[in-house]
């Protein structure tokens, strides 16, 4: 790889981390480490072909441009959360994997314990994933900030919302939307 192809890449991965909160590359291996999966079968069950998840991970490409996609990649993390904390059984998951994969976006599956907690109310972290989802889809991070540098003088809590959910990790984002409910 030529020095232009590394730049290239790392510029490629550090918009990645400003979309998702960590390169592609890094949170899918976790998915396919934590749900036992293998790449054929990540990439099958988020709706991407081989060839686009491999480049995603490599850094070759930064945006998954589908939100279907970005919302099945949200809907596995917390089923691998939800795996680690053994709330979840193996079987049941690749049950939700089935689930997940023929989801089309929007709030499919709203209805399960993935995106709910056992209240029925939508868990901090499914709230705070689907604000940043929504900001990502309408401006990459850089526009985002620049947004909230123009809003910072006169409205400095609408300028952090902004930076915190349009740029900032995902956990940054709910520990912001934790310390804000009353």
């Amino acid at each position: 790889m030529d020095a232009a192809q590394q730049e290239a890449t790392a510029r490629a991965r550090e918009l990645q981390r400003n979309w998702y909160g960590e390169p592609l590359g890094a949170l899918f291996r976790k998915l396919i480490d934590d749900l036992g999966l293998n790449q054929a079968r990540l990439a099958g069950v988020l709706g991407l072909s081989a060839p686009m998840l491999s480049q995603l991970m490599s850094g070759q490409r930064a945006k998954i441009g589908n939100p279907a996609v970005v919302q099945r990649v949200q809907l596995l993390q917390d089923l691998a959360g939800q795996v680690a904390d053994g709330s979840v059984s193996a079987a049941e998951a690749t049950d939700r994997m089935d689930e997940i994969k023929k989801s089309q976006g929007g709030s499919v599956l709203s209805n399960t314990t993935q995106t709910t907690s056992s209240s029925g109310a939508p868990t901090v972290k499914r709230v705070v994933r689907e604000i940043q989802s929504l900001l990502r889809s309408v401006a990459a991070a850089g526009d985002i900030i620049e947004a909230a540098d123009t809003l910072a003088p006169t409205h400095p809590e609408l300028a952090e919302f902004l930076r915190v959910y349009g740029a900032g990790r995902t956990s940054d984002a709910v520990a912001h939307y934790q310390s804000h409910q009353s």
